[in-house]
């Protein structure tokens, strides 16, 4: 059984002392491809990501600034983002990006203003978008229809949302991704949102080191631990096991044009 984690930050420095020893178990687990998603921070982030997925079999890699951090953009990021997006086969994505008015570490207009920017960016190289939306999801989508974003293909990553809103993605033509979130005691409505997206539209993911399932919560999050998102996420689909990694693999190659074969060499 073969599992894709479509969303982790294995440049964290969490991972310093042992990243080899964590794509080990992650094999182990049944996880041979992992997105790692360059987005948190400063252009550092993309740049260690990037130089990740290049030199690590299996591993893959997307360039964005978090909304959380886009108040920070200089005029040249975006040249130099450019730049990363194109400088390596392995880089497969634009983000993440999008909105987070949980927080509102970066101003509103801000967080829109650059969103929009980054999807026309992966229309331009025809790169799909991971999108950060938390509390913010009428406005998410206004401008993901604005920029007609089922034709670039993105996914809504971590979904937290109501199972109203994970229709309307779906309505949209997008992706919707799984966290270890939906493992929570007091996740039911997370769960129930499952049940609402049809299986060829559903993503897996850890955000790790962020987030770690039950049984492993308040742990430091890994790949290996999607195996536990998987099957909750399973059981709330209507598929086994075997099923849900079957679809979410083919899911996440389709929508990041993996090799349809063995991992990246």
């Amino acid at each position: 059984m073969k599992f894709i984690d479509s969303h982790a930050h294995l440049d964290a420095n969490d991972y310093d002392a042992d990243r080899d020893q964590v794509l080990v178990r992650a094999r182990e687990a049944g996880v041979d491809e992992i997105i790692c998603v360059g987005g948190a921070g400063d252009l550092a982030t993309a740049a260690r990501t990037v130089a990740l997925a290049a030199r690590t079999p299996g591993l893959y890699a997307t360039v964005g600034v978090h909304p959380h951090d886009v108040a920070n953009i200089e005029p040249h990021w975006w040249d130099e983002l450019k730049a990363l997006a194109t400088s390596d086969p392995a880089v497969v994505g634009i983000g993440e990006t999008g909105l987070d008015y949980y927080y509102d570490n970066s101003p509103r207009q801000r967080q829109r203003d650059c969103f929009g920017r980054f999807l026309a960016l992966g229309r331009a190289l025809e790169l799909p978008v991971v999108c950060h939306i938390r509390d913010a999801h009428d406005d998410a989508r206004a401008i993901l229809r604005e920029h007609r974003a089922e034709h670039i293909g993105a996914v809504i990553h971590c979904f937290t949302g109501t199972p109203e809103d994970a229709r309307a993605y779906v309505e949209m033509g997008l992706y919707v991704s799984f966290s270890g979130i939906v493992t929570f005691k007091r996740s039911d409505e997370l769960r129930r949102a499952v049940g609402c997206v049809p299986h060829d539209r559903l993503l897996i993911e850890t955000d790790c080191p962020y987030l770690a399932p039950v049984p492993r919560r308040g742990k430091r999050n890994e790949p290996a631990y999607v195996v536990h998102t998987a099957e909750i996420v399973a059981r709330e689909a209507g598929l086994s096991l075997d099923a849900l990694a079957e679809v979410t693999v083919a899911n996440t190659r389709r929508l990041f044009s993996l090799p349809t074969g063995a991992a990246r060499a």
